[in-house]
């Protein structure tokens, strides 16, 4: 038997040997004593109703989920006035972007995002052999939706647009996106990441969904792990064109949404007064921030998700520091953002622990 050692960087995919693992935050044993601002998740949890329709549900743990999700691809339907053979689920939006990329990209494709933009964009080009062109942000952190357009080759395949945007809360506006969705040639796909968006005012603010019928080539994401709550049971959607859904459906995984999600995320969409007290709870928790941070002469990035970026000048020195009096934030070194924390916008009570965290370890730092 010949025992040398194989080298295994020469068999997997080219384009993931320069990736590194998702290494998510090291999680407390305990929750109970630590505010946990580093994830982006819901500040109440999810609706009554979806955890008793997981409970319920629960003695059926063994048998297999719906495959087609039909059930809840219908209350989608009604929830976002589109076509239920348009909407394709995932574990998660992240799994939703993995089907929608694996189903249109090639190695030789291109794939547009912009800089800061949300970190599994350049990793889904790598995983399909595609090319990853990552555009400039404009001088506010945002997506520079002129110089994506500008971006746009024969051999653009794929663009993702996160609206808002994660890490940064950054935004563009109708105008902005009606522009740009206009302006890209109808071979190119759209992608309008929309995880956010239940925390804006879409009489204001874009909505995807109301460009789906002008535009054949635009794809919407979302889910169900912000604002509804439900981070744990890994619900998202894509809202398409029919016959692109059909194409991203025979990729999707059978089962890849399981039973317990699907009721959870059923139930958590008849409880609209939860997500309202959700979404208002967090507008305050978001005043109450950035009126302190005002106060104090601290830089931020204004945002419109349920979390804001704050300048600390050492992004993980700040974060280890907090980590110490179990305050959980995320530092943005790895976006290249390296002097700034993200901090989930909590209860009222975790945001004012949060924030005394920080101004205390500024101050040690700079006496």
């Amino acid at each position: 038997m010949n025992m040398e050692s194989l080298d295994f960087s020469k068999l997997v995919v080219p384009g993931i040997t320069g990736l590194r693992a998702f290494k998510p935050p090291v999680e407390p044993q305990n929750l109970s004593n630590i505010v946990k601002l580093d994830s982006n998740e819901s500040l109440l949890g999810p609706s009554p109703v979806a955890v008793d329709a997981i409970v319920a549900l629960a003695k059926d743990a063994h048998y297999y989920p719906d495959t087609a999700g039909q059930p809840l691809r219908s209350q989608l339907a009604q929830h976002t006035n589109a076509d239920p053979d348009g909407i394709t689920l995932g574990n998660g939006s992240n799994d939703v972007l993995d089907i929608i990329t694996r189903a249109l990209c090639s190695p030789g494709d291109e794939i547009v995002f912009s800089q800061y933009a949300f970190a599994v964009y350049p990793i889904l080009a790598a995983i399909v052999g595609a090319k990853a062109v990552q555009v400039p942000a404009d001088v506010n952190y945002g997506h520079d939706l002129a110089a994506m357009a500008a971006a746009v080759t024969s051999k653009t395949k794929l663009i993702f647009i996160a609206n808002p945007n994660n890490p940064t809360g950054t935004w563009n506006s109708i105008e902005q996106i009606e522009t740009f969705i206009a302006a890209v040639p109808r071979h190119v796909i759209v992608v309008l990441d929309e995880a956010y968006i239940e925390y804006c005012n879409t009489e204001t603010f874009p909505n995807g969904l109301n460009y789906l019928s002008r535009y054949p080539n635009l794809i919407v994401t979302r889910t169900f792990s912000k604002a509804w709550g439900l981070a744990a049971m890994r619900v998202g959607y894509a809202i398409s064109d029919p016959i692109l859904a059909d194409y991203f459906n025979r990729v999707r995984q059978p089962f890849n949404v399981n039973r317990l999600a699907l009721a959870a995320a059923s139930a958590a969409l008849t409880d609209v007064d939860h997500l309202e007290k959700v979404v208002s709870l967090t507008h305050s928790g978001m005043a109450q921030i950035t009126e302190q941070l005002i106060d104090r002469g601290m830089d931020y990035i204004p945002s419109k998700g349920n979390f804001v970026c704050v300048n600390v000048g050492d992004a993980m020195q700040t974060t280890m520091a907090l980590r110490a009096k179990d305050v959980l934030v995320t530092p943005l070194s790895n976006y290249g953002l390296s002097e700034f924390i993200r901090i989930t916008i909590g209860k009222e009570s975790e945001n004012t622990i949060a924030l005394d965290a920080i101004y205390s370890h500024l101050e040690m730092t700079v006496s």
